[in-house]
């Protein structure tokens, strides 16, 4: 089958523990050999069986007493040392080579946007003979207007920019958003076009702001970066979905194809208002390059 890892990513508290928890309990369930690496060396607790830990090799603590560093400092100082230690990794990754890697790191954006740290790793892992696909999580509440989604996708765009592997956004927290019944709002942010996109970011914006605007709607254009995968964890046909998407852009199980849900998760609120009930997922896809 092979050498296969998902890189799992996000800002701090973009739901990514509990992301590699899903995807693990759902890979055990289908009879996949998978294990949950920890590359956060500030995390106390886990949502899933650690196979992995960085805090093995280091701590954010041990860095912060012995060399005086704030959190920030220390964290990016412990990820500059793993990699000056790259090989006790795979040396570490080596026990599980015939199992898929799902792979916990730090929320802080520096590490993919102006640091080498992550890019290394992935070089690393390839060298190896892993197939990576970087999975970038997005917490869907903080996407509710239009500058807080062109924010979430210029960070998006920044680590696939970088990281140069099959890249896959997530909006996660879908359950959160359907109790709040604004599944409606995300949807219509996911449907927009990109010139549309600028044209309601114009109305939220002072009119000095809108060449920047235009800008930043054409990078967008020219990466087609505006693309996401809804993730809700409560449904096992919307992590199914998911899983897919990242199977085919690492070609695990190249015999697969993902089955597209057809508007399921955006349907169900209207379901649920009309005391229908019934489960959702989302349609929209990622994109790889």
């Amino acid at each position: 089958m092979g050498k296969h890892a998902q890189l799992v990513m996000g800002p701090a508290g973009s739901g990514k523990s509990t992301y590699c928890d899903a995807i693990r309990k759902h890979c055990e369930e289908i009879k996949r050999s998978v294990h949950v690496a920890n590359l956060d060396p500030a995390a106390e607790v886990f949502e899933y069986p650690v196979s992995i830990d960085i805090k093995n090799l280091i701590t954010v603590d041990e860095v912060m007493e012995e060399l005086q560093y704030g959190p920030n400092g220390g964290l990016v100082y412990a990820m500059e040392y793993l990699i000056e230690n790259i090989d006790w990794f795979i040396d570490e990754i080596g026990d599980f080579e015939d199992d898929y890697l799902i792979i916990d790191c730090p929320g802080q954006i520096e590490l993919y946007s102006h640091i080498p740290v992550m890019r290394t790793l992935v070089d690393s892992l390839q060298q190896n003979g892993y197939r990576v696909c970087a999975v970038f999580l997005v917490d869907s509440q903080f996407i509710l207007d239009s500058c807080k989604f062109i924010s979430g996708s210029l960070v998006c765009l920044s680590a696939m920019i970088r990281l140069e592997v099959p890249h896959i956004n997530v909006l996660t927290k879908l359950d959160v958003i359907k109790k709040t019944h604004r599944l409606k709002d995300i949807e219509g942010f996911l449907e927009l076009e990109v010139n549309e996109l600028v044209e309601k970011l114009d109305t939220e914006t002072s009119n000095r702001y809108h060449k920047l605007n235009r800008a930043i709607g054409q990078l967008l254009e020219d990466y087609s970066l505006v693309g996401y995968i809804p993730l809700d964890i409560t449904d096992q046909d919307s992590i199914s979905f998911l899983l897919a998407q990242i199977d085919n852009s690492i070609q695990y199980g190249e015999d697969v194809e993902p089955i597209d849900p057809k508007d399921g998760l955006f349907d169900e609120e209207d379901d649920d208002e009309d005391g229908n009930g019934g489960g959702g997922h989302g349609d929209h896809d990622g994109h790889d390059h």
